[in-house]
């Protein structure tokens, strides 16, 4: 009697230790939901959800051991109730029952189900056993089929993503960072360039453009001259032939002869 006594405890203390870390996951998980609501990713949640389906995994298999005495054929008797308050149950429950009283009992000494709960299972099994086993059988099809769609369809993009990932890697380098420097200072400096200086214009004083390709006589403004300038031309008879006034345009100047009538 005495050992098994023993065995019991030391199986009670193995799973208070687990339901303890268990705990503790899903207190840290509240709190981030509730403090990194904003920077809270998916794959976070997801890794908190992992650990704590663990954790359950992990206490489903501690209780199938053979040295784990079966708990479902251990009953739990309340032996006081009392509306008065606890303090060793407040300390012990964390603040969160402070009496052990006929309220609190049924709720957490429960070992079936609400009566509200239990009557809605019994109707969800009562309509499962009704459906007719072909019926059954054919939904269980369509079903199946839907999901090994869904799946062939994430596994196609899932091929399509790595081998593009693949793909990424795989590709050399495109760009010369010495070129695009050069560039850059190209473009922003003008390292480089050289000043073209236009074919048949010459600088003239103060760095005036001169153009000696314009004839005296010319009457059209794309009149040039075929001969190359000679070694005689001056600039300064060329700016005074371009400020002399080109032959093919018509004055008209009235004499001055007669006088205005109020005059």
């Amino acid at each position: 009697m005495q050992r098994e006594e023993k065995q019991l405890d030391l199986s009670i203390e193995a799973i208070i230790t687990r339901l303890n870390e268990l705990k503790n996951q899903l207190h840290a998980i509240l709190l981030k939901i509730e403090n990194e609501a904003d920077t809270l990713t998916w794959p976070t949640v997801l890794d908190n959800f992992a650990l704590i389906s663990a954790q359950f995994t992990a206490i489903s298999k501690m209780l199938s051991i053979d040295k784990i005495p079966p708990f479902r054929n251990l009953t739990v008797l309340p032996l006081k109730l009392s509306q008065d308050r606890d303090e060793d149950l407040t300390q012990l429950t964390e603040q969160r029952i402070t009496a052990f009283s006929h309220d609190l009992v049924p709720d957490y000494l429960r070992t079936k189900p609400e009566p509200d709960i239990e009557m809605k299972i019994h109707q969800f099994l009562n309509k499962a056993n009704g459906i007719a086993f072909e019926t059954a059988q054919k939904q269980s099809s369509a079903f199946n089929k839907v999901l090994n769609h869904v799946l062939d369809t994430i596994n196609k993009l899932r091929e399509d993503w790595e081998s593009e990932a693949g793909s990424r890697s795989g590709t050399g380098q495109t760009s010369s960072i010495a070129d695009t420097h050069t560039l850059v200072s190209v473009i922003s400096l003008g390292k480089g360039l050289k000043q073209m200086v236009p074919q048949g214009v010459s600088t003239g004083p103060a760095g005036m453009m001169v153009s000696s390709g314009i004839r005296p006589g010319a009457t059209g403004p794309n009149s040039t001259s075929t001969a190359p300038p000679g070694p005689q031309s001056n600039p300064q008879a060329q700016i005074g032939m371009m400020s002399k006034t080109p032959t093919g345009i018509k004055t008209n100047i009235k004499p001055a002869s007669q006088l205005h009538t109020y005059r």
